[in-house]
């Protein structure tokens, strides 16, 4: 366990606020690159991405070490991200070079009158032009300047004017700075990649009101995504704001699953919940379990699991005020009844904190359902299927819902699987949620709150059409038809 007093840590927050001079000089810069980039070849992008890529791999030692200064995520899991970062790109430049952002699709000229006659209709994609992406600041790399939304983005032919995030600004102005020269390597446009900063409201809110600016991907907090959602509703021409908010995970464990399995199920959940400090996306916060004797016996192997968990420092003073507020919440509320034996204190790292309590409290009190976005889970037991759908609803939109012990056929578990495609983007069937893999079937995104775009993902290779608009053209002239999908 890292033994850095928390009370002490150099928690480095300072960031250099860009004027609206700079963010209008950053946003001009993207809007001059935006033709040439709009109108690139598969080659020209695909060769932008790579060399991206390996510029990160070729400087892992110095970032990753920037990194863990920052963040407190160590350097075996902040190596692991930068390989997925790395991984990533390749990805989009493997799903550019295949043909995903040109796809045409061509219905040919029918004679005759409608409704079976037609003109020849070609439908293809355009990007949507300059994007202003805010990094996270639980993924370092991965969610960052060169994140998914930056990588799909680039991928689709939009410039990108990254936001930096204020809890790691010396890595985002370290990988901002080599990927500037790596896109000059790669004869990409000097605009296509550009950086502002500032842990102010007033910097994201100029950003998002700018004139030219197309589309904003977001991944942070329900509050500040409605913020900036608010401020784009605004605008005399709303954008698309694609906001990966805030997701409770829920873990559905059935008692087949939890009769075959349990011992491991809840060392496997204990590992996942504490997992990066609990600072992901996909967090399991919530378990629903009948209320009977083999739920009593897991929940304790839970607990003790969840108790032998190290921890260390949380990336932010904010984000571990935050956590301990949650959980004093949570665990000072009547109904909860604590599970785990650890005690917060704010000389030491966060401790995991699992609670159990029944379904009317869970139903009647919201705040039992808020995210607490740390290693904090909520145990809830259900008396019947009828009350575990209705626990399902009351949690809402989340970016995964997690159901063990699905294998039978039967009405019960149709329900369950039913409620849970009905509030998830992504539903699981063994294992735990945190791990996002980037192909091209991954879907991250899901009901509010847990994203405001349901129907796009922010993870995986679909990603890039978030960032491309459909136009179709009817009867084009043979020199644009032959273009086969590449933008003018």
């Amino acid at each position: 366990m890292h033994k850095q007093n928390a009370m002490t840590q150099n928690y480095s927050m300072t960031l250099q606020e860009s004027t609206p001079a700079q963010i209008d000089a950053a946003v001009r810069s993207a809007v001059e690159a935006n033709d040439q980039w709009a109108s690139s070849s598969a080659a020209e992008r695909s060769a932008l991405l790579r060399e991206l890529a390996s510029a990160l791999e070729a400087d892992r030692e110095r970032l990753v070490a920037i990194a863990n200064e920052e963040s407190f995520l160590g350097a075996a899991r902040l190596n692991g991200e930068l390989d997925r970062t790395a991984f990533q790109l390749r990805s989009f430049a493997d799903a550019v070079d295949n043909g995903e952002a040109f796809a045409v699709i061509d219905d040919a000229a029918v004679p005759g009158g409608p409704p079976a006659g037609h003109p020849r209709l070609m439908r293809v994609n355009v990007p949507l032009g300059p994007v202003a992406m805010f990094s996270a600041s639980n993924f370092p790399f991965a969610f960052s300047v060169l994140g998914g939304d930056t990588a799909s983005a680039l991928a689709a032919g939009c410039p990108v004017v990254v936001k930096a995030h204020p809890a790691h600004p010396r890595l985002s102005n370290a990988v901002f700075d080599m990927a500037k020269v790596a896109a000059q390597r790669a004869g990409a446009p000097a605009g296509v990649l550009l950086m502002v900063s500032g842990a102010s409201r007033e910097v994201g809110v100029y950003l998002v009101r700018h004139q030219d600016i197309a589309a904003v991907a977001f991944t942070g907090s329900v509050i500040g995504g409605m913020a900036l959602q608010k401020e784009i509703n605004a605008r005399p021409k709303p954008i698309p704001f694609y906001g990966e908010l805030g997701s409770t995970n829920p873990i559905i464990a059935l008692p087949a699953a939890l009769e075959k399995q349990g011992a491991e199920l809840a060392k496997n959940l204990a590992a996942s919940i504490a997992q990066g400090c609990g600072q992901f996306c996909t967090s399991p916060g919530i378990l629903i379990a009948y209320d009977d004797a083999v739920t009593n016996a897991f929940v304790n192997q839970l607990a003790a699991a969840m108790d032998s968990q190290n921890t260390h420092a949380m990336l932010s003073p904010g984000i571990r005020k935050a956590f301990d507020d949650g959980v004093a919440r949570l665990n000072r509320h009547a109904a909860s009844k604590r599970m785990t034996t650890g005690e917060q204190n704010a000389d030491r790292h966060p401790v995991p904190n699992l609670v159990s309590l029944d379904t009317e409290a869970f139903l009647r009190d919201p705040e039992l359902r808020d995210e607490i976005f740390g290693p904090s889970c909520v145990v809830v037991r259900v008396k019947s299927t009828a009350q575990l759908l209705q626990v399902l609803s009351a949690v809402g939109g989340s970016l995964t819902v997690t159901v063990w012990g699905a294998d039978k056929n039967d009405a019960d578990t149709q329900s369950i699987v039913r409620a849970a495609i009905r509030i998830a983007g992504r539903v699981l069937f063994s294992g735990v949620p945190t791990g996002v893999a980037v192909t091209r079937a991954q879907h991250h995104g899901g009901p509010f709150p847990s994203s405001t775009q349901p129907q796009t993902t922010s993870v995986g290779l679909m990603a890039m059409h978030r960032f491309l608009r459909p136009v179709a053209l009817q009867e084009p002239p043979a020199w644009l038809a032959d273009r086969s999908g590449v933008p003018l």
